[in-house]
């Protein structure tokens, strides 16, 4: 059994699906992905978001039960991703896990990457310029706290899109 963690930042789609695969092709082991999902339900998350969509005209909202609502909506939204993801990988013929991380992500990583025993780790994330540069991206904090190679792609571009960046 070979296992590998992959952390996700959205909704992967056929291409990277097919490009995840790729890189295991030669691997003589049966492949599990266990694959991760973030999701930032928290109040403060939300507010900040909001305030993002709304610039400065966002009033907070005042009431617990609309945060429970857009909460609830967040993680179901994130586990619809989830689940369509995984289908890609099994339509594949492959075997997936599926976690939605309500906490850290790079420490849901490292506990998976633990609890699975996994030989390495792949995040696919959009570009992130500035915090790659600051080295406080998903990829950079994981190779920091990992002992396994850890590969970082772009989602929803090919290798040879990657490669000119």
């Amino acid at each position: 059994m070979y296992n590998v963690a992959l952390l996700v930042e959205r909704q992967l789609i056929a291409l990277d699906a097919d490009q995840i695969l790729a890189l295991h092709e030669g691997v003589d082991d049966d492949v599990t992905y266990h694959m991760l999902l973030p999701v930032d339900s928290s109040p403060a998350a939300l507010s900040a978001s909001m305030t993002a969509f709304g610039g400065a005209q966002f009033v907070p909202l005042e009431e617990p039960a609309a945060y429970t609502r857009i909460e609830d909506e967040l993680r179901q939204d994130g586990q619809s991703e989830l689940e369509a993801s995984a289908a890609l990988l099994t339509e594949r013929g492959q075997k997936v896990t599926t976690k939605l991380v309500e906490y850290d992500p790079i420490d849901a990583l490292v506990d998976v990457v633990k609890e699975k025993s996994c030989e390495e780790v792949i995040i696919l994330t959009e570009p992130h310029v500035v915090r790659e540069f600051l080295h406080l991206d998903w990829t950079s904090r994981a190779r920091r706290k990992l002992d396994v190679p850890t590969l970082h792609l772009l989602e929803h571009l090919t290798f040879d899109e990657q490669a000119e960046m």
